[in-house]
């Protein structure tokens, strides 16, 4: 099925890309030194920060992947974000002191304070290799619809795609990275809003309408209510939304350097406020999305449709219903999606890169220029990677896109969780005492990724269902360093400000 993009769309995305050009060109000038290129010189205010948060986790698979997941099923997938704001208001407590004191720019570092060399070095590789496939796959996801819009080969989509968003992110650093996600997000719930407006001018019973059909085909179920932790209930999901959100707002880089590039602790902790209250209404939002587009062509069946995988529904509804120039706008919303995730991931694996890899152990004693230069280099590495493993998602089938998928998360997912949250609410667990339950942690995640994988004979299988791995690899790892740290009975040394129980008071307040 062929659908031709309309000049003035063309002419609106166009002015859109043009603006992110604009954006990076005028932020390549502001940095000279590498605490202007990784944290903007902490001098960002809250409110930037918080939208730039929400530009970061919102990406093209949420903007495509939540309304299919409405259209075709319900709304179960929304229960693991129903935890957010409680898991907020213990990084806004807890979590942000910890980051912001001594002027932390990596979360990893603070690992190395704590525990030692070992678990610092686990948590960068494990990052940069998840953040590699998270990235390909959502270069990957954005090229499809683009793909489908243009006609174009799918490989000259992810190509473009993947230099025009490294051009701003390699120039301008986190400054260019921070208001770009600004503009993105706001982009991003425009398009949803448009959709939705549409939607409910062109049925005869406007939202009522689609609220009464969604109601009727069942389609705001939240899954079963029932305790049945081996299968996808409202509580599994929840209790998994948890293990989730404690590990992006406990030691994800991608909001730790947010935290790091905000002027002051309570600006960072505005911004995470201002993120949290907005991202829930806007996951509700593509929901509601992705039901009215069920209640539309439920009302206005249109063959079509059937030949359409579920997340081509809303960009054939764009080119086919939404006027020309508006559907433009929600055209960039998908782009922008990917865009804020992909920047970040960039600038995020850069920082890392040069602040637990290249001066504490590759390059030290450099000076900053050199370093500055290495995060310049690792972008453009990064995004040449990242170009690369989309090109190889475009060849492989879904299934083996999602057991790829699987085998990352298992073995470099890990126990991150779980060494943050002994790190800030333990003073018993010692570094010796973490780095064994972590070795020991790593090995029985990849044995339950391969058991989940069936690559194991069955009768040396635990058969734990699959969306326990990481919940169990943190359990596992926190019973064990507990165990540990009792029986070498080796008290931590120089914890403070490293534990709730150790941060000066004067931090707290700050």
């Amino acid at each position: 099925m062929e659908l031709a993009i309309r000049p003035l769309d063309i002419a609106t995305i166009s002015a859109y890309l043009v603006g992110m050009i604009l954006i990076g060109a005028y932020f390549s000038r502001r940095n000279n030194t590498t605490e202007e290129y990784f944290v903007g010189n902490r001098a960002m205010p809250g409110w930037v920060i918080g939208l730039s948060m929400l530009g970061t986790i919102i990406s093209s698979a949420t903007f495509l992947a939540l309304p299919a997941a409405a259209y075709v099923l319900d709304w179960r997938q929304l229960s693991v974000n129903l935890v957010l704001p409680f898991v907020a208001i213990v990084a806004i407590v807890v979590f942000i002191p910890f980051f912001r004191r001594g002027g932390l720019t990596s979360a990893f570092e603070y690992l190395g304070l704590r525990y030692g060399p070992a678990p610092r070095l686990y948590g960068t590789l494990s990052f940069i290799a998840m953040q590699l496939i998270r990235m390909a796959q959502i270069l990957f996801l954005v090229s499809l619809p683009i793909q489908f819009l243009t006609g174009a080969p799918i490989e000259v989509v992810i190509l473009g795609a993947g230099l025009f968003i490294a051009f701003y992110t390699i120039a301008g650093g986190i400054e260019a990275v921070i208001w770009t996600d600004v503009v993105q997000a706001i982009i991003l719930f425009l398009g949803g809003i448009l959709c939705l407006i549409i939607v409910a001018i062109d049925l005869p019973g406007g939202v009522g309408q689609v609220i009464e059909i969604g109601s009727a085909q069942n389609k705001f179920s939240l899954g079963s209510f029932d305790w049945d932790l081996a299968e996808r209930t409202f509580w599994t999901v929840a209790i998994l939304g948890v293990v989730n959100w404690l590990t992006i707002y406990g030691g994800d880089q991608n909001m730790v350097q947010r935290y790091a590039a905000a002027r002051s602790t309570r600006e960072a902790r505005k911004a995470t406020a201002l993120y949290s209250a907005i991202a829930l209404p806007m996951w509700v939002l593509f929901f509601f999305v992705g039901t009215s587009l069920f209640a539309y062509y439920f009302t206005f069946p249109d063959p079509r449709v059937a030949e359409l995988e579920a997340d081509q529904v809303l960009p054939f509804f764009v080119l086919t219903q939404v006027p020309a120039g508006v559907a433009g706008i929600v055209i960039s919303a998908v782009l922008a999606a990917a865009m804020s995730s992909l920047d970040s991931g960039i600038n995020a694996i850069s920082t890392v890169s040069v602040v637990d890899l290249m001066k504490p152990y590759l390059a030290r004693g450099r000076d900053d220029k050199y370093y500055l230069r290495s995060a310049r280099l690792i972008a453009l590495a990064v995004t040449i990677l990242v170009i690369l493993g989309a090109i190889f998602f475009s060849r492989i089938e879904k299934e083996s896109m999602n057991d790829i998928s699987l085998i990352v998360t298992s073995v470099f997912g890990g126990c991150l969780m779980g060494l943050f949250m002994l790190g800030f609410f333990t003073r018993c667990v010692d570094g010796a005492s973490a780095t064994i339950a972590m070795a020991l942690a790593i090995l029985f995640n990849i044995y339950l990724g391969l058991g989940a994988l069936g690559w194991l004979p069955p009768a040396v299988t635990l058969g734990i269902h699959t969306y326990w791995v990481g919940a169990a690899v943190n359990v596992f790892f926190i019973i064990f360093a507990l165990l540990f740290s009792f029986l070498l009975r080796r008290e931590a040394e120089g914890l403070e400000g490293l534990t709730v129980w150790t941060m000066p008071r004067k931090a707290k307040k700050t």
